[in-house]
């Protein structure tokens, strides 16, 4: 992280020589790479002067010569490309293509708009000024910044900039510059709006708010908000009458911000748990750990391990309890890794998926691991009110069962049950009443085993099996321990397979 501000700037009086720069060093900061820097729209710059003072317009953003607090050399051609590249490569981001958002003070703004007006009130009735091609010819200071940093970003980092998911961001703000502007300004309700514009929003404030959507990016200030709100609505006339034309010069430059981000990934499969003791994601009470280990870290921790991500979430469809194995064709998973430094290709999932089920401890299991688009997330977020979940149960009863028993139980189809919420989980869930299908199911007597069975299912997703089978006091009904006219209880469930058309 670097902190850097420009030794001398330049006004718009006229040109100025070269200053010396320095070569930047490291601080830490939670934001991202901090920068201070200051600008000249002219190119030479002077030596320091008494007066010196900045871009009264842009506030400093467009000078690409830079220095640094401790006072060492830099490179004459140092500039912000540069820094931009070497902020990417420090981070070690793999990147192909690229895209670039800038976000500026509104000072800046209201600065351009008072320049034009000052133009307008000079130069208003000049033929020149008149002319169309006068507006066409001018641009924003966001315009100039993306035009002049986005060629020579290209080749730094030698790679191309377009619409990508690698978004590197520069936020520039200038606190005292805000602070006077949102001090002249009158109260957001003192003024009514500006005819013509649509929901109070002109085109500029609409790209203002299209660069500030990414919640993961920082965000403008409120005080940034209330002057751009405050603009829109506001005439010329009322404009000039309480901003200086043309605007001020500033002693201080702008402070910049450089951050890099990611759009998230996702890495799904399924997968299979082995272990009775083994919870899907950390589970921890009273600060004590509940089971050996998780679903979520095994698969998390070597996930992003390899694509080098800030963070992972693990998102499944649906959960089984700790005590509960995952068998058969497993169940499906996405993990979305935020802000990877790689992408990984084909052959290091596929060593992701080695390195998972190779390990010592035969607690998971992964399969069919990919690289999937977002999509798999809503796919999944919707398949789940509608898959069907098989199961086996080795259950207990009180009394031995009669052939007739058997066959009732295996007959069944399509049985609806109503379920109120078990007891074991009203502490955490909502007391509700849920109406489930079983599908089918099949019973069989254990070899050997006095009054012990095993029970083979397929439900509708969202039965609670263990309920099923011996009644939760009556809160299922009708359950195995009421159709058999005896007491059931469930000594070990295994999920056989969890039936959705994805992730195969």
């Amino acid at each position: 992280m670097h902190r850097l501000r420009r030794r001398h700037g330049a006004s718009l009086n006229g040109p100025r020589s070269p200053s010396r720069h320095s070569t930047p060093s490291t601080t830490s900061s939670p934001s991202g790479p901090v920068y201070a820097a200051s600008c000249a729209c002219s190119e030479p710059i002077t030596l320091p002067a008494p007066d010196d003072s900045y871009c009264s317009v842009c506030l400093g953003i467009l000078l690409p010569i830079w220095h640094q607090d401790d006072g060492l050399e830099m490179p004459h051609n140092e500039n912000i490309s540069s820094m931009i590249s070497r902020v990417v490569q420090k981070e070690g981001f793999q990147v192909d293509e690229f895209s670039l958002e800038i976000s500026l003070p509104a000072v800046i703004a209201a600065n351009e708009r008072a320049f034009r007006l000052y133009m307008k009130q000079k130069f208003g009735n000049e033929d020149w000024f008149k002319d169309k091609m006068f507006p066409q010819q001018t641009m924003s200071a966001k315009e100039a910044l993306r035009l002049l940093i986005v060629p020579s970003l290209e080749k730094q980092m030698n790679a191309k900039h377009g619409s990508s998911s690698f978004r590197i961001r520069l936020t520039y703000t200038h606190g005292d510059a805000s602070q006077k502007l949102h001090s002249l300004l009158p109260n957001e309700h003192s003024h009514k709006r500006k005819p013509g514009s649509r929901n109070g929003s002109d085109t500029s404030n609409e790209a203002h708010k299209r660069n500030s959507t990414d919640a993961n990016n920082k965000q403008i200030s409120e005080s940034d908000s209330f002057i751009y709100k405050t603009l829109e609505s506001m005439h010329d006339q009322e404009f000039c009458n309480l901003i200086q034309l043309p605007p001020e010069k500033v002693s201080k430059p702008c402070h910049l911000v450089i951050s890099c981000l990611r759009s998230p990934i996702y890495i799904g499969g399924r997968y299979l748990k082995l272990s009775r003791n083994v919870s899907q994601s950390c589970w921890i009470i009273d600060d004590e750990r509940m089971g050996e280990a998780s679903v979520e870290e095994i698969i998390g921790e070597n996930v992003r391990a390899i694509c080098r991500g800030d963070s992972c979430k693990f998102h499944a469809a649906g959960r089984e309890d700790i005590d509960v194995r995952m068998l058969g064709s497993g169940r499906p998973f996405l993990v979305e890794l935020l802000n990877v430094r790689s992408i990984p290709s084909e052959i290091e999932v596929q060593q992701i998926e080695d390195r998972i089920n190779n390990s010592e401890k035969k607690y998971v299991r992964v399969r069919n691991l990919k690289l999937v688009g977002n999509e798999i997330w809503t796919m999944m977020r919707e398949g789940e009110a509608e898959k069907q979940k098989q199961y086996a149960a080795l259950i207990w009863t009180s009394r031995e069962l009669a052939e007739n028993d058997l066959h009732n139980i295996s007959v069944t189809k399509d049985m609806e049950i109503v379920q109120k919420t078990p007891i074991r989980v009203l502490h955490r869930r909502s007391p509700l009443e849920r109406k489930r299908i079983i599908h089918w199911m099949q019973i069989e007597k254990v070899t050997n085993g006095s009054n012990y069975y095993l029970l083979h299912l397929c439900t509708q997703a969202g039965t609670y099996i263990k309920e099923f089978v011996h009644g939760d006091l009556g809160r299922t009904h009708p359950s195995i321990g009421a159709i058999l006219g005896c007491r059931a209880e469930i000594l070990q469930l295994d999920v056989t397979d969890v039936k959705m058309d994805f992730l195969q």
